[in-house]
């Protein structure tokens, strides 16, 4: 390898910042999977609970917008919970057409707990990382390069929200 392109992974370049944050993600992925392994659900099952209970009752289309999946994948996913009794899908009130998914009494008691497990979890990663200050230095430099590259890439501004 050339000396040149051995300096552009390193020394803050592009690419360094690329594959620092790309690496830290994927640690940082991983970490929160563990975290909800006991669930015995993946990510976007969980991701999809979540939303509900923060966001309560929501079409499909809006979910999937929310934990960042297709249209496709979120459908599959509301099927999966709706199977477990954890989420139903109800008529909307005008739109006879939409059907508004809910959280079922059950899924609505294991997302609670199963939540504040993981944001415990969270927070120790966090807190035994950086201290406050860090973080919010931290959450500002990732949304400034976050919408950056959400705009140089042509993302919507509800795709690019970091």
């Amino acid at each position: 390898m050339r000396i040149d392109k051995l300096e552009s992974l390193t020394g803050g370049s592009g690419v360094h910042v690329f594959l620092v944050l790309w690496k830290a993600a994927r640690a940082a992925q991983a970490y929160a999977e563990k975290s909800i392994s006991e669930l015995e659900m993946c990510g976007s099952d969980f991701a999809v609970l979540e939303a509900l209970l923060h966001k309560g009752p929501l079409p499909v289309n809006e979910i999937g917008k929310k934990v960042l999946l297709t249209s496709g994948s979120i459908t599959v996913a509301v099927d999966r919970l709706e199977t477990k009794g954890l989420v139903e899908r109800r008529a909307h009130g005008t739109d006879r057409r939409a059907k508004i998914v809910h959280l079922t009494k059950e899924g609505r008691k294991l997302i609670t707990r199963a939540y504040a497990d993981h944001a415990a979890d969270m927070e120790r990663l966090a807190s035994a990382s950086l201290t406050r200050a860090e973080r919010e230095t931290l959450i500002g430099l990732l949304k400034k390069i976050g919408y950056k590259a959400a705009g140089a890439s042509g993302q919507s501004k509800e795709e690019g929200n970091v």
